[in-house]
């Protein structure tokens, strides 16, 4: 039974079990003098129960299972491979034991080859095996739990709290794996970026005017540099982060304001929809218009008043960058102005404010706080973006504040560094993962500014 059968079945199997384990609460159920049942939890508690029994037992099972099956299975089979094979170094070994799981996989082309052919069979059939024994283990578990919890359904029995303990232990695994998933990701950055320090100094990194990530794979080869000052990096990264922003602010702040506080409730459900169809554009579908629209109209523009702009220009991903920040900025704006209490809009009309008085002077300052929070994330936003700046910014590491220039960021820097095969030994490969821990602290110090101002001034209208 393929394992996709077999989840259905054990959903069906889970289903059914609810509903006996609620009808047997049902059946046990008696009505008291006051009219109260003499059950200690509702119903539907006694058959969720009975449901959790049935399939998280077999659903742990089912998953250690598929953890494990395929390195015992590779086990047993390399221990019958052929004498020559074995006595083989661990490393060619292990290149053997590579081709047999790509011969199974179907990714070679040709003939197996014959030393492998009775290893192959021997993985299949041992496959099969196992396929039937997992299918016999988990239904036979499923059909065990659901009984054992269907023969302890009881009047006394607590169903809700075990429930809800279960629940809440749920609860808290996942967000248990979500925070040591954080940590996992932050420190396989941290690793390999501290490798990169080992042979590039800090100082260089952080403080160095030249880019040019090219090292000499032999000792004998010219032509290729190492420099891996990163300031041009964040220079263009800056700068391309700043013409979004000085795009999208105004535009989403403005459109905000007037979709909250001026447009009639027919045109607001009409036009806040098409704002936000933006946010679900692709951002390759952005890159294509920037670099076949925005970059050579740009260009145009700038040779007819007689300006030299380069076809990949700053100014061009900018704009791009920007418009598809506007509704990230609309949209949090628009939940912040429209979360001030009414109750202040009323008393500044009653001491005789107008409608745009109380919109500068009350709303605004009121939402303020959640306003420039939203922005400090959309700038995250910004600074994190890499198809619009691959497609129309270049990978130039150009030193400049000059729009018309191009120049790159170090989110197109990290992509160009692995792109490919690459050895993680080299500082060209590792010096992505330095990039990427930099970016990493500027963004969480971005958030943590947001939301330190969202918090700090939150209480003064609350």
């Amino acid at each position: 039974m393929s394992i996709s059968v077999l989840l259905i079945t054990l959903a069906i199997l889970t289903i059914a079990s609810y509903s006996f384990g609620r009808k047997r609460s049902l059946s046990l159920a008696t009505v008291t003098e006051k009219k109260k049942s003499s059950l200690h939890s509702l119903p539907g508690y006694y058959g969720t129960l009975t449901a959790l029994w049935c399939a998280i037992p077999a659903l742990l099972i089912l998953s250690l299972w598929l953890v494990l099956e395929t390195s015992i299975i590779t086990h047993i089979v390399s221990e019958d491979l052929p004498a020559e094979v074995q006595n083989l170094p661990e490393s060619e070994r292990n290149l053997v034991i590579n081709r047999l799981h790509n011969e199974l996989a179907g990714q070679t082309f040709g003939e197996p080859d014959p030393i492998l052919k009775p290893a192959i069979d021997h993985y299949k059939r041992l496959q099969q095996i196992s396929n039937m024994a997992l299918t016999v283990v988990i239904l036979a578990i499923s059909i065990l739990g659901g009984l054992y919890a269907w023969s302890r359904v009881s009047p006394n029995l607590r169903a809700r709290n075990h429930v809800e303990i279960v629940l809440k232990f749920l609860l808290i695994s996942s967000s248990t794996i979500a925070i040591l998933t954080t940590i996992g990701i932050v420190l396989s950055v941290l690793f390999e970026a501290v490798r990169f320090f080992q042979t590039v100094p800090l100082t260089e990194f952080l403080f160095g005017t030249k880019w040019s990530p090219q090292t000499a794979i032999r000792a004998d080869q010219v032509g290729s540099s190492s420099a891996f000052g990163a300031v041009p990096l964040f220079t263009g990264t800056l700068l391309i982060s700043f013409i979004a922003m000085l795009i999208a602010v105004p535009i989403g702040l403005m459109s905000a304001i007037y979709l909250s506080e001026y447009a009639s409730r027919k045109f607001r459900s009409v036009v806040k929809p098409m704002l936000e169809v933006l946010a679900g554009v692709p951002t390759v579908v952005y890159g294509f218009f920037a670099a076949l629209t925005v970059a050579p109209f740009i260009r145009d523009s700038g040779g007819l008043i007689g300006l030299s702009v380069s076809s990949e220009s700053a100014l061009a991903a900018g704009l791009v960058m920007g418009i598809m920040i506007i509704p990230f900025i609309s949209s949090l704006s628009d939940d912040v102005i429209n979360a001030v209490p009414q109750s202040m809009r009323d008393g500044s009309y009653g001491l005789g404010a107008t409608h745009s008085e109380t919109v500068k002077r009350v709303i605004l300052r009121a939402a303020l706080p959640g306003i420039v929070g939203g922005i400090l994330l959309a700038v995250s936003r910004a600074i994190g973006e890499t198809m619009i700046v691959v497609m129309a910014a270049g990978l130039a590491a150009n030193l400049t504040a000059n729009p018309l220039d191009s120049v790159t960021t170090v989110t197109v820097q990290i992509v160009t560094l692995l792109v490919g095969d690459q050895e993680f030994d080299s500082a060209k490969t590792l010096a992505a993962f330095a990039l990427g821990l930099m970016l990493f602290v500027v963004t969480l110090s971005l958030n943590v500014i947001a939301l330190h101002i969202v918090r700090k001034y939150r209480e003064q209208y609350e």
